[in-house]
């Protein structure tokens, strides 16, 4: 579905051309689509991406398109990787209390929308490899196909229709109907998600999958 059948759509469901509700209906697409993407989990919206910790400085920025991350690792000159632990900014701030403690950084968290912050505090320079799901060019007038339009059309519709009813302050029961229906076209997206990553799996050689595939 490109961008100018979605709006139609959208007003032609809701029989509203009101120019108010008209001028927010890229909010109700990027709405949509950012619920897509956490609702779901396609490796086309994977990415792997380097970066340098520098030493004494706790901060580390993520990507402009950042979502949501799968892991964080330092990367030694040896190529070999440690990967970070999770942790909350609470534990982060009170273990880089002791600005004694200084090392290779063994635990991240999410500090805010544009970094993540380590612990300990750096004693040195690291390269990092950041893991992540991004957040594509949002479907609208200057970029009128993306992948979620094309693969995800039914669930971006019933998605925006959801979006357009909260801001219309619409009948709870067509709120309903629509919210069940995004629901039933997200298991069919989550299934086709789970069958990609098995074909990525297979591809990569991954040892459990082909032991599993033998033993059938």
């Amino acid at each position: 579905m490109n961008y100018s059948t979605l709006v139609q759509a959208i007003k032609d469901y809701t029989d509203n051309t009101e120019t108010t509700f008209v001028n927010n209906i890229d909010n109700f697409i990027g709405q949509a689509e950012r619920r897509i993407l956490l609702d779901t989990d396609f490796p086309v919206f994977h990415k792997n991406v380097r970066g340098t910790i520098t030493d004494s400085v706790t901060y580390l920025s993520k990507p402009t398109d950042f979502l949501t991350a799968f892991s964080l690792a330092v990367v030694g000159s040896d190529n070999v990787y440690t990967y970070l632990l999770p942790k909350d900014v609470s534990f982060m701030r009170e273990f880089n209390q002791d600005t004694d403690t200084q090392g290779t950084p063994r635990y991240y968290g999410h500090f805010s929308d544009s970094s993540f912050i380590v612990a300990p505090v750096p004693d040195d320079d690291f390269t990092t490899e950041l893991h992540y799901k991004f957040s594509p060019a949002q479907l609208s007038s200057s970029n009128t196909t993306t992948w979620i339009g094309d693969n995800a059309d039914t669930a971006l519709l019933y998605g925006c229709l959801i979006e357009a009813y909260t801001f219309m302050k619409g009948e709870q029961d067509l709120m309903g109907l629509y919210s069940g229906r995004y629901e039933s076209a997200l298991s069919s997206l989550r299934k086709l998600g789970e069958l990609d990553d098995r074909r990525d799996l297979y591809r990569n050689g991954n040892p459990f999958i082909m032991q599993q595939a033998a033993s059938k």
